[in-house]
């Protein structure tokens, strides 16, 4: 008989925090229109956040806006490329003027694909590079730099992922940067704490949603069985994360920082005994041998 697994979470339109927890404050999310960071962007609306949502696309933009203006927040939609640390002051400064001074920066907007490193382009590296762990650090540098002068207090939450820790087969661009955004972490936590600055990182686990990446959607098997794939006995749901940022972001958890909380239902630590068949990456995302041509779609 298997095991009943964790319990499911709390509906949609729940809230881990107490009404109004965000009344008058301020929170951007980078990548907010989209996915994860729309959910997390959608909670804290919920709770009374003024939230802003900064992204390259204006349809993503839209999207995060009704979102959170449908759980009863304000928001602005803001344009930027967080690669590059003049729009990102630019972006800051339509966002103080639009909503008013930030008190919560969440670094969630994130590029991705699988690919095996031995046929990543230079390219492909630089930019996933750039957007996670450059942009990560650039919006946080900007941010703590309007704060430290101010003598305001505020909160960091940095978006990772698991393979900070264990490597990625697959995602080396991506797992590298994260990793690097872990350590950002654990370094800028020290170092802006006396300064009234918090900052965490959150790590998703599986969290199927409609805004998932093609090229990860599209690997073989992705949707076969996932709830078998977790010792919860069940995937994780987008708003799990969103309570979870919202409870690091607020006056509740002003005592935690430099700290990684993980949501994925203890799916990372799990090992086996024995192992099972290991196969190749190249096997697990349906590539031929390095040098040979890729098969024709749909062949």
């Amino acid at each position: 008989m298997t095991p009943p697994g964790l319990p499911q979470p709390p509906p949609t339109g729940a809230s881990a925090m107490p009404a109004g927890t965000y009344d008058g404050r301020v929170v951007i999310v980078t990548g907010g229109g989209t996915g994860l960071g729309k959910s997390i962007a959608t909670e804290f609306g919920r709770l009374g956040a003024s939230v802003a949502i900064v992204s390259r696309d204006e349809e993503h933009r839209a999207a995060g806006i009704a979102s959170v203006e449908e759980a009863g927040g304000k928001a602005l939609g803001v344009a930027c490329d967080i690669r590059d640390a003049d729009a990102i002051a630019t972006a800051f400064d339509a966002v103080e003027q639009g909503l008013g001074p930030v008190d919560a920066l969440i670094n969630n907007a994130a590029g991705n694909f699988p690919v095996p490193a031995e046929d990543m382009s230079p390219n492909a590296w630089r930019t996933v590079v750039d957007i996670v762990l450059n942009g990560t650090y650039l919006c946080s540098r900007e941010y703590a730099r309007r704060l430290i002068p101010a003598r305001r207090d505020g909160a960091i939450v940095n978006v990772g992922a698991s393979y900070a820790w264990t490597g990625g087969p697959g995602f080396a661009h991506s797992a590298a940067a994260k990793a690097g955004v872990k350590n950002l972490v654990e370094t800028l936590s020290v170092e802006w704490a006396p300064y009234g600055i918090r900052v965490n990182g959150l790590v998703p686990g599986l969290m199927p949603h409609e805004d998932e990446v093609a090229a990860i959607a599209a690997v073989p098997g992705k949707y076969e069985g996932q709830d078998e794939r977790v010792p919860a006995g069940r995937v994780g749901y987008p708003r799990e994360l969103a309570w979870a940022a919202t409870y690091l972001c607020s006056p509740y958890a002003s005592y935690i920082s430099g700290h990684s909380l993980v949501v994925d239902g203890a799916n990372w630590q799990r090992r086996h005994t024995v192992q099972p068949p290991f196969t190749p990456i190249r096997e697990q995302l349906g590539r031929g041998p390095f040098g040979e041509p890729a098969p024709p779609r749909g062949a």
